[in-house]
């Protein structure tokens, strides 16, 4: 079976919301993973009950003049004539509507018949609520970023009460050029919409929207390099784009950030650290230099011949020009974060340990938001405790903070 469309050939819809509402009454009361669940929706359900309870509603975050002067210059503003050609059918039938979120599961558009858009805005789905995990539960513009994949979520498996009587499909939407997440579409609507066809659709949506972005994707005067929040690099140069294996990912963030160059000895320790192995790192620095040319890599010592701008450089230099929420914005996740690379790990840790504090410093409320609302920042102690500084009657914050209080001790006791 497909894990993310929400209904096997054959199914009763009608059983099946039986069989996942009662799953999700025995989660509520503590079975961490009932049976007959699809894993991407019992994993979004243990996601989100870390930070709301079921009976929750998403919270506005962005009003008025605000919400309409940050989706005017969003990148997705471009391609929503394309959305409301693709999907405007269904967002007029009087049963569906069609929805544009933000990175962050801001909801930027709502579109479709008014008596359905009256009866979505009785759960807050509507433009400038915050949809990702954290404040609105599984759904599937949130889940869709959080996974960053295509699904549909079907009627009882989303995790907020509010939202049970509907089905959605949604697709993440990435800036063609950098690979970064830009947001998702979506179309809410009936139990009929869990058929192959709505993802098909969905799917589909968002590649055209990519595609047509990809004409506004300007070609670098010189190779980039974009590491983060992925496990393998990408290299763009020229009109071309090249993903980089793993190990060779490494190696070229290690290269970058040492222009002077590298002795395969001492690349061997970045790699490898005590369990020094140059002769292996000779043999992929080889093949490296086979995929990236000898225009561009040197030896004796190792070395990047031409000047790369790396994502990962940028959010530095905008941290050191003191431009937090720029940087905040241009950071997509952890350098390589799979990586156990030694180096790697040292250049993932002052990064991060540079942004976080740098949001602490600034004291601004989204910008704590926006990172404790990530995979990466979600367990952050110190920035959940300053965030219920600035909003003390925040009631998921304030549990957040409690549990995490409480894990945290529960930890040293243990050690």
């Amino acid at each position: 079976m497909n894990p993310w469309l929400a209904l096997s050939p054959g199914d009763d819809p009608a059983e099946r919301i039986r069989l996942i509402g009662r799953a999700h009454e025995r989660f509520l009361a503590g079975e961490m993973r009932p049976d007959r669940m699809r894993q991407v929706v019992a994993d979004s359900w243990a996601r989100s009950a870390a930070f709301i309870g079921a009976d929750s509603t998403a919270p506005i975050d962005l009003a008025d003049d605000d919400l309409e002067a940050y989706r005017s210059a969003h990148p997705l503003a471009r391609v929503m004539p394309l959305f409301r050609d693709l999907l405007g059918g269904l967002a007029e039938d009087g049963d569906h509507m069609m929805a544009v979120c933000d990175a962050h599961g801001r909801l930027l558009w709502v579109e479709g018949h008014p008596a359905t858009l009256r009866s979505a805005a009785a759960m807050n789905f509507v433009p400038g609520a915050r949809w990702d995990e954290a404040h609105a539960g599984t759904n599937a513009p949130g889940t869709a970023l959080a996974v960053d994949h295509a699904l549909q979520i079907f009627a009882t498996e989303h995790f907020s009460h509010p939202v049970q009587q509907w089905t959605c499909a949604a697709a993440p939407v990435h800036d063609p050029g950098s690979g970064r997440l830009l947001g998702a579409i979506d179309v809410t609507g009936g139990d009929h919409l869990a058929n192959p066809h709505s993802l098909a659709l969905i799917r589909a949506t968002a590649l055209a929207a990519e595609a047509y972005l990809r004409d506004f994707v300007k070609v670098p005067r010189s190779p980039q390099v974009a590491a983060l929040g992925r496990d393998e690099a990408l290299l763009a140069a020229g009109s071309g784009r090249l993903r980089i294996k793993r190990r060779h990912s490494e190696l070229l963030v290690l290269l970058t950030v040492h222009p002077e160059g590298r002795t395969g000895e001492q690349l061997a320790v970045d790699l490898y650290g005590d369990d020094v192995n140059p002769v292996t790192v000779r043999a992929e620095l080889s093949r490296l230099r086979r995929i990236l040319g000898p225009e561009l890599l040197d030896s004796r010592p190792y070395r990047l011949r031409a000047d790369l701008t790396t994502d990962f450089g940028v959010v530095a230099r905008l941290l050191d020009a003191g431009r937090t929420a720029e940087a905040v914005d241009a950071y997509p996740g952890p350098l390589l974060p799979a990586s156990d690379a030694p180096g790697i790990v040292r250049l993932r840790r002052l990064l991060d340990d540079r942004l976080r504090a740098a949001i602490l410093e600034a004291g601004d409320r989204r910008l704590l938001q926006t990172w404790l609302n990530s995979s990466w920042g979600s367990d952050d102690l110190d920035l959940w405790e300053a965030y219920v500084a600035l909003a003390p009657a925040d009631p998921v914050a304030a549990r957040r903070v409690a549990a995490l209080t409480r894990e945290y001790a529960c930890n040293v006791a243990a050690t």
